[in-house]
């Protein structure tokens, strides 16, 4: 049987170096539903739900690295996506626009090439102790055929929480999927995240990105006030420019008035949606 069958022994894991309310947004655009929870300080957990899996004719590994790199496209933390069934285990891990590196354990313990990079990329990427996590996560692709391939990622895990992950009872590697969600649903912060449809979706991404240290400036009073003083200064600038002939001057004190103009435009259009 191949992966694609999607048999019991199955399980992914999306590993989110975010806050459940950063990482939100993003997982709706999948467009799959998910169990999101808080997993540790700074970290949040992906678990698939029944039926996120079942594209046809895709590995498990090809699944949860496009999982992985959708999630974190337009984002600046990291994923690691764990993904396993009964005969193999492995990781990916993705970070905004970098390359999205994988690693696969064997059944038989034995490295595929390329490890050495992917356990690099790794510990990089989520910034771990380059000594001490460096040297653990070589431990874990040391050819071994009595550590089977669940259990390196398990180790895996072991690291991670080194770093602040910290997993709810029941999510581990090498559980299979019902149990998996049957754990996740069980935990008192989870929720469901769905796609909720493009307008829904817009609004929680401009929440979130006016929820930042610029927020202020972009919606509200304060941008109500920042309009009006762009559009004040840049007329003053153009028409005090334009009759000394000054051209540049002119052309920037435009740009600023329709900044300004912007500026109000959206602050009225988010009143409204």
């Amino acid at each position: 049987m191949s992966a694609t069958d999607h048999r019991p022994a199955a399980g992914v894991l999306l590993l989110c170096r975010a806050e459940p309310d950063r990482v939100r947004p993003s997982a709706q655009l999948l467009g799959k539903p998910l169990l999101l929870a808080p997993a540790g300080e700074d970290w949040s957990v992906l678990v698939p739900g029944a039926e996120s899996w079942r594209d046809e004719g895709e590995e498990l590994s090809v699944l949860t690295a496009d999982w992985a790199h959708a999630l974190t496209v337009a984002e600046s933390w990291p994923v690691v996506g764990l993904w396993w069934d009964d005969a193999e285990a492995g990781f990916v891990v993705a970070a905004a626009f970098r390359r999205t590196v994988a690693h696969t354990w064997h059944a038989d313990g034995t490295p595929p090439p390329g490890a050495e990079e992917a356990m690099t990329a790794l510990r990089a990427r989520l910034g771990l102790d380059p000594v001490l996590d460096g040297a653990a996560l070589d431990r874990l692709i040391e050819p071994d055929a009595d550590i089977d391939a669940p259990a390196r990622a398990l180790g895996l895990v072991a690291v991670l929480a080194r770093a602040g992950l910290q997993l709810g009872a029941g999510l581990a590697p090498g559980t299979d999927a019902p149990l998996l969600r049957e754990a996740a649903a069980a935990l008192p912060a989870t929720e469901t995240v769905e796609w909720p449809g493009w307008r829904d979706a817009l609004r929680a991404g401009l929440d979130e990105s006016e929820r930042g240290m610029l927020g202020a400036w972009t919606r509200g009073p304060r941008a109500k006030a920042l309009g009006v003083a762009e559009i004040a200064a840049g007329v003053s600038v153009a028409l005090c420019a334009r009759r000394a002939g000054r051209r540049g001057w002119a052309a920037a004190g435009w740009a600023l008035a329709a900044d300004g103009v912007l500026t109000l435009a959206y602050d009225r259009w988010r009143e409204r949606m």
